[in-house]
């Protein structure tokens, strides 16, 4: 006789959690370092064209200038100062700082206005610079 094969547990999923603030940050800190590898081929590419010679250079250029190219570098911006104050966050978590509930919302929430102010005041600068 065997003994009746049992099912395995299952772990609680997107569907079953409620969601809240501190779900949001870790998905979205995991989401921007993902973007990152992105913005890091964009680099490549950048350097690539750079040693092409200047056509290939100019289209580079033409094409980060293009709309989507600059949403690209928009959300490239977003995602670098996201990932830099949530990691900052979380450096702090290391060392046993901020861990309750209240101070990890407000942390969250701070990362997030953080990210969303910085990427303003650079773009600001950028295009103000005569960077159009």
């Amino acid at each position: 006789m065997t003994a009746p094969v049992r099912e395995r547990p299952m772990s609680p999923h997107l569907q079953v959690w409620r969601w809240h603030l501190t779900m949001l940050t870790s998905i979205l800190h995991r989401a921007t370092g993902m973007a990152l590898y992105g913005g890091a081929l964009i680099v490549t590419a950048w350097a690539l064209a750079l040693g092409a010679g200047p056509d290939v250079y100019q289209g580079f250029l033409d094409l980060m200038a293009s709309p989507l190219g600059r949403l690209v570098l928009v959300g490239l911006t977003l995602s670098l100062f996201y990932h830099l104050a949530n990691g900052v966050r979380h450096l702090f978590w290391d060392v046993g700082l901020g861990l309750s509930v209240t101070s990890s919302f407000r942390s969250g929430v701070m990362a997030m206005a953080f990210s969303v102010v910085a990427t303003v005041l650079v773009w600001a600068i950028g295009l103000g610079s005569g960077g159009s």
